[in-house]
């Protein structure tokens, strides 16, 4: 009759668990999704928002000089209009609006062929040169045939102004530009000529190219007639319309609704699908000028990082339901292997060494356990008062951060031990995407104060070390304060804060202190400054200083200390949990590691890194100028010469900053070479007499404070030191 009731039991339970499972499935499934639609929405107005921003503030840099062009002519074609009679003095019109107009290359006054009896055709044609100087020239030429230019022509049909194509005026200026012409209407009313401001277009290339609001998009400008003015393909510029591009695409029905609106004039977004790619087209246009501006932002640019996160709640959803099952499971083989109640005592030790087992399985406790990583040295143990306890230690990397703490809950036992499982579980979730220490405890606390009917409490200390840097943030919540070995053994100043769980909406502070090379952090509960031996003498401070005495390795420090607790305890019974956790910091400075391979074209990501470090550095623009020309050398040196012409090799520069020194580590897999046996230049002789070589290695040495070369298993490795 039992065992009949027991299954029944069972069953029942597995018919909940299994209600429970699908359940929760199907919430976390709706909730991903709806986050995923609610998320893509926002990116995808962000991104339109931020194309809108770009292209209107880019429009508006446009219109000042397109202002200013226009100013230039307005203000000077009544000058013009009164020099009519004397032709002769029409060149000064131009010079004038170009000395006052910097934005203004080039002038002209074109007078209407016939016009003037005595010079039928007439062009006095004013420019700047390169080097800044006004030079005269003429444009009334059978090669050039002013009269039929598009500026000139266009121009005797619209008063108000006329904005030309863009084009390289050849015999002009010799530049690619756009004119902005007016008619001259003289004292009879008659329309005489035409007066031009020529404007520069290389600043419309700059100005644009710097538009893009996402690394992988790309800006084009186009002319009222679809000429290509810029595009991140040189070839395409002023050599092709935008029409012609779509007529030569295999997707010329997707891109066709793109040109017509933004030929027409209009502003606005479309999506097209262009090669297999989804794309999302932001376009706006140039008023008076006919222009049409453009971004083209790929949808993996948008959406990319919504993806990733994506995939990773959709991994953390497959985790947590499996933590689910097994949970269930875990708990139905336990109502099977336990169905028995008769015997109290044995299910009462079996559950609490199925508790203790998964008490120690929350804490990390395989050292050293980041066996790849040299920055880093641990070592950590939990030893419990009773079967299980409420002490806890944590920690992970995460961004090249080890974020830990160590916790101490009041009371011992199973309600210890299960408040020690909470505290954990929210640590390691709020810590997973926040970094703050004491932004950390605050969310603990108020998660743990709320329904706190047991008014239980945990003393914590949480700590996040950036192992680039050294730099540590922490804050303590109400525990012993960690001590500091250097030099000396101190102990961290900490901030009085209170315990977690207690008192809701408390203001954690954050500390910060820095970790140098060998350095060392020793946490602790007091289950070891207050171990008692049999007279009920603490085991105190300053055995704790003795037993860290000298600079050893994590678990040389671990076993030391151990040692002297186990001897100083002796026989006494063990009062309260015991935890340690030692972190020795090893890192020799901050690093940055560029892979190249053997192609001069690769020599801007080497420029980019050197700026990049010089900064961290704080190197003055002069050093930086001289360690950039420095490695430029060592690098092109293995660039052409390591590996055979025609084979492709790795190239790899490695940065380290230290207190007082940058190091750069050059290394190659080519052919064995130390250009430190090559001898120096002698740069007291002219070009023509030095020999070809050893100019690179000279300045690399002259720039450098020491340089070092090896042969390494097969690699040449260039080590090349900078004293700051």
């Amino acid at each position: 009759m039992k065992l009949k009731k027991a299954t029944q039991t069972i069953r029942q339970w597995s018919r909940a668990g299994l209600m429970v499972i699908v359940i929760v499935a199907v919430t976390l499934e709706a909730t991903a999704l709806i986050q995923y639609m609610y998320s893509r929405k926002g990116m995808r107005e962000e991104a339109y928002k931020r194309a809108e921003t770009q292209l209107e503030s880019t429009k508006n840099k446009i219109m000042d000089i397109i202002n200013q062009g226009e100013a230039a002519v307005r203000n000077s074609v009544w000058i013009a209009s009164w020099c009519m009679d004397v032709p002769d003095s029409l060149h000064r019109v131009a010079q004038r609006i170009v000395e006052d107009n910097p934005v203004v290359v080039g002038s002209t006054v074109a007078l209407v062929p016939g016009y003037n009896k005595k010079k039928p055709l007439y062009s006095p044609y004013v420019f700047k040169s390169e080097d800044g100087s006004l030079r005269f020239s003429s444009l009334a030429t059978e090669e050039y045939d002013y009269p039929n230019q598009e500026w000139f022509t266009k121009a005797l049909e619209s008063p108000g102004g006329y904005w030309s194509e863009p084009y390289v005026d050849v015999g002009g200026g010799d530049i690619l530009m756009t004119t902005f012409s007016m008619p001259i209407i003289d004292y009879r009313g008659t329309v005489a000529g035409v007066l031009t401001a020529d404007i520069s277009l290389d600043w419309l290339t700059d100005l644009v190219g710097n538009l893009s609001v996402y690394p992988n998009a790309f800006n084009m400008v186009v002319s009222r007639t679809g000429q290509v003015m810029v595009c991140p393909v040189e070839e395409l510029v002023m050599s092709k319309t935008v029409n012609e591009l779509v007529a030569e695409s295999d997707d010329s029905a997707a891109l066709a609704p793109i040109n017509r609106a933004m030929l027409s004039g209009k502003a606005g977004n479309l999506h097209v699908k262009y090669k297999g790619i989804n794309n999302y087209v932001y376009f706006a246009p140039v008023e008076r000028t006919g222009w049409a501006m453009s971004i083209v932002i790929p949808e993996t640019e948008i959406f990319g990082g919504l993806k990733r996160v994506g995939l990773v709640v959709s991994i953390l959803q497959v985790l947590s339901l499996l933590m689910l099952i097994l949970l269930f499971r875990a708990m139905y083989n336990h109502y099977l292997k336990y169905k028995s109640i008769n015997d109290k005592k044995e299910r009462m030790e079996n559950e609490l060494g199925i508790a203790s087992a998964i008490q120690m399985a929350m804490v990390p406790k395989i050292f050293p356990p980041f066996p790849e990583r040299t920055d880093l040295d641990m070592s950590a143990t939990i030893v419990p008062a009773k079967e299980v306890g409420g002490d806890l230690y944590d920690f992970y990397i995460r961004d090249e951060k080890l974020i830990f703490c160590i916790g101490d809950v009041s009371g011992k036992g199973i309600p210890a031990s299960l408040v020690m499982a909470v505290t954990r579980s929210i640590f390691r979730t709020v810590s997973a995407h926040e970094d703050d220490p004491g932004r950390i405890l605050t969310i603990m606390n108020n998660s743990m104060s709320e329904g706190n009917e047991s008014n239980m409490f945990v003393t914590m200390f949480v700590g996040v070390l950036d192992l680039e840097t050294g730099r540590m943030r922490y804050c303590n919540a109400g525990h012993n304060a960690p001590l500091i070995l250097t030099d000396d053994i101190r102990e961290l100043d900490v901030a009085p804060n209170l315990p977690v769980g207690i008192l809701p909406d408390f203001n954690f502070e954050t500390q910060e202190s820095k970790l140098n090379y060998d350095d060392a952090l020793f946490l602790y509960t007091d289950g070891l400054s207050e171990a008692e031996n049999m007279e009920h003498d603490q085991f105190g401070f300053t055995r704790i200083r003795k037993a860290l005495h000298g600079r050893k390795s994590a678990d040389e420090h671990m076993v030391s200390i151990k040692a002297a607790v186990r001897e100083f305890v002796g026989d006494a019974p063990q009062s309260d949990d015991l935890t340690m956790l030692f972190i020795h910091y090893l890192s020799d400075g901050k690093r940055h590691h560029l892979a190249l391979h053997n192609d001069i074209s690769e020599l801007p990501k080497l420029h980019e890194l050197v700026e990049t470090v010089a900064q961290e550095a704080g190197l003055d623009s002069s050093t930086q100028a001289s360690v950039n020309l420095a490695l430029e050398e060592a690098v092109v040196n293995v660039m052409q010469y390591a590996y055979p012409q025609g084979t492709v090799g790795p190239v790899n520069l490695e940065s380290i900053l230290r207190t007082g020194e940058l190091e750069f580590i050059l290394s190659d897999s080519g052919k064995a070479f130390n250009p430190l046996d090559a001898p120096d230049a002698d740069v007291s002789l002219s070009a023509e007499e030095r020999e070809i070589g050893g100019l690179g290695i000279f300045l690399v040495r002259q720039i450098m404070s020491d340089v070092k070369y090896e042969r390494n298993q097969g690699r040449n490795v260039l080590s090349m030191k900078l004293n700051i």
